[in-house]
């Protein structure tokens, strides 16, 4: 079987895993929780996040086996197939214990070329942004809306989202704002949310630095499936994680590439 003919099964894993994870999350956003640091600088994690990657994993032993998985929380397992499920169970932990709606699950599936299928889902707001060979849609209980990037062409007219404002290093920093002050808006604090956003047509730019794969498969499998395009900060492929350019258009992308480049 082509991996063309297996999205329908591809995609009913893919609603399986965000469901389970929408279900753990849930019990646990807007409540009491113990919050630890995954490192020296404040990096959260929660039971909430563990709970919901643990959910993913159990389904996918038992509906997909053979294929390999990477999550944030639990690393690594191999597979036999070529395809690896990219797990996020929070991307956007430190907005989940804020309680701002702005986190997100993040379900991914790449082959020895990179993210071919993805989901961007919200739990508390029910909204799911969906990306594959078969297009890029919105959901949202019975609600449907196929998805399409915005057209925009120049910086100038182009509003632009990251969640830090530091955004890495100095340099890193540095670089960002060059292309910010050329925008017409900028705005701050999204996480995920930001990209389902772009591939919905509400925005135009996503530039951040210091990710990781399962930070960026998921919304790269779905901005490219609504016609968009995301980069490294040299226009190589970004799902290795790093430097990470996420555009509308070609034209909006070669600009703020320079721009990044100084």
């Amino acid at each position: 079987m082509s991996l063309a003919s297996d999205i329908p099964a591809i995609r009913r894993v893919g609603h399986a895993l965000a469901d389970a994870a929408r279900a753990t999350t849930l019990r646990h956003f807007r409540q009491p929780i113990d919050v630890e640091s995954k490192g020296a600088a404040f990096d959260p994690v929660t039971v909430a996040d563990r709970e919901a990657e643990a959910a993913m994993r159990d389904l996918l032993a038992k509906l997909r086996p053979e294929d390999a998985i990477l999550g944030e929380e639990s690393g690594a397992k191999p597979g036999t197939s070529g395809l690896t499920w990219v797990l996020d169970p929070i991307d956007g932990t430190r907005g989940f214990i804020s309680g701002t709606p702005t986190w997100g699950v993040l379900v991914g599936l790449m082959d020895a070329k990179g993210p071919i299928y993805g989901i961007v889902d919200q739990p508390f707001t029910g909204e799911r942004f969906e990306g594959s060979a078969e297009g890029a849609v919105w959901t949202r209980a019975e609600a449907r809306r196929d998805l399409r990037v915005r057209r925009t062409e120049t910086i100038e007219a182009a509003t632009i989202l990251t969640t830090f404002p530091e955004i890495g290093t100095p340099e890193e920093g540095a670089a960002f704002r060059r292309v910010a002050a050329r925008c017409r808006l900028v705005r701050y604090g999204m996480d995920c949310y930001a990209y389902a956003l772009l591939a919905a047509g509400h925005v135009d730019l996503v530039i951040e630095a210091g990710l990781h794969p399962y930070d960026v498969v998921a919304p790269i499998a779905l901005i490219e499936a609504a016609g968009g395009i995301v980069t490294d900060w040299t226009g190589a492929p970004a799902h290795g994680g790093g430097r990470v350019l996420a555009a509308a258009t070609p034209e909006l992308h070669g600009a703020a590439m320079r721009l990044l480049d100084g």
